[in-house]
């Protein structure tokens, strides 16, 4: 793992790991909230959160699934204190390209599902996280995670029909 490359350095360490994470921190918080300037406000304060808590963490092996967690918490959290604004400037689905391999359309459909369906969604297909780790992150079973998981995929087929029945 790059944790272990890098040299003893706490600071070196949690720069690679970040790094390395930072594109499903963002994917993650903007799973959650409506735009992507507000996505990047909550990867930044989890990164504030995660560096002075970095001391605590156990498991170095865990830190993509510890990030994660940090970063849907702060997405809670600025969801919670902001009015919810919908943004028109938003016209791109990632900031900077993040994600260009994939499916803009899919993408959009994703970001239309309910909170409880589309996080666990981002996580599992997206950043290949297991559902283990999923339930480890959003501090819920994993029981729950398949359930979602499934119920996610259930709408996604029935509003990617209903898109394809207006194109058509």
């Amino acid at each position: 793992m790059i944790l272990t490359a890098v040299q003893n350095d706490p600071r070196e360490r949690f720069a690679a790991a970040v790094t390395l994470h930072r594109h499903a921190m963002y994917r993650a918080a903007r799973a959650l909230l409506d735009g992507d300037a507000d996505a990047e406000d909550a990867v930044s304060e989890a990164v504030l959160r995660a560096w002075q808590a970095f001391g605590r963490l156990r498991d170095e092996k865990a830190v993509k699934s510890w990030l994660i967690r940090i970063t849907v918490n702060c997405a809670y959290e600025h969801r919670r204190k902001t009015a919810r604004v919908t943004y028109t400037d938003d016209l791109e689905p990632l900031a900077g390209g993040a994600e260009d391999e994939h499916d803009s359309s899919l993408w959009d459909t994703v970001l239309r599902l309910p909170a409880d369906y589309r996080i666990p969604t981002v996580l599992y297909y997206y950043e290949d996280m297991t559902t283990a780790e999923i339930a480890h992150a959003l501090g819920i079973r994993e029981g729950t995670v398949r359930s979602r998981l499934s119920r996610a995929r259930s709408r996604l087929r029935t509003l990617l029909k209903e898109e394809s029945e207006y194109e058509i």
